[in-house]
């Protein structure tokens, strides 16, 4: 029977995802590059800055769709504060372990919203109940996550081999098809997008419910046995 950890797993991401090795050699070379005044809540904090600045580009991005391009530069750069922030606390032994899991996830969920206010401030009118429901669905992965490693205190965000870096990705690719495509079809692709999460996060769900059953279910037949 799969036993509960008693220590803090939060540190310690369950599974990995298709660029889970090219990214695990980038940040061992390039961490110990990282000059020692920077610090990893530095690191953390500078997803505040990248989502500020996807704010006020959203303000403008409806009249200048290149805007996009700096969109995908904050997407690059939050994604390299990420990887490094907890890897230069592992290497340094300086990390703040529980007040980064928590202020890092946060962080990543303000961005997430910063990303979606860029897509609600581009697109036709008429769509906003669109956006609306794919922050709940987009959000409903991370609550999904969160819940279950309060369950199990294992943190899994790896799914089929997809996680936030794959997801990073097609952010990037879908700011690239704006720029040159533009948002004509924005009325058939986004409601697709939409459901497509959808059918992912019920997938997911169910995956959860299912594991955690029989988590309980063992743990019932142990004592019953005794």
């Amino acid at each position: 029977m799969k036993k509960y950890k008693t220590t803090f797993g939060g540190d310690k991401k369950v599974g990995s995802s298709i660029l889970t090795m090219p990214e695990n050699r980038f940040k061992h070379w390039a961490v110990p590059k990282i000059p020692a005044s920077i610090e990893t809540y530095h690191l953390t904090m500078t997803t505040l800055l990248w989502s500020l600045i996807n704010v006020i580009i959203g303000f403008y991005i409806r009249e200048n769709h290149n805007l996009l391009w700096l969109v995908s530069l904050m997407i690059i750069l939050q994604y390299i504060t990420d990887l490094f922030d907890g890897e230069v606390g592992r290497q340094r032994n300086t990390g703040l372990i529980k007040w980064g899991f928590y202020m890092d996830h946060f962080l990543d969920y303000i961005f997430l919203c910063s990303l979606v206010f860029v897509g609600y401030m581009i697109a036709p009118q008429g769509l906003a109940i669109w956006y609306f429901a794919l922050v709940v669905i987009l959000g409903g992965f991370m609550v999904n996550s969160f819940l279950a490693f309060g369950a199990t205190n294992e943190f899994q965000i790896y799914y089929y081999g997809f996680g936030p870096t794959e997801t990073r990705v097609v952010f990037i690719l879908i700011n690239t098809f704006i720029i040159y495509c533009g948002t004509d079809n924005f009325n058939i692709l986004l409601p697709a997008v939409v459901l497509l999460c959808l059918a992912g996060l019920v997938v997911n769900t169910w995956q959860i419910h299912k594991m955690l059953w029989c988590l309980d279910m063992a743990v019932k037949e142990e004592e019953l046995s005794k």
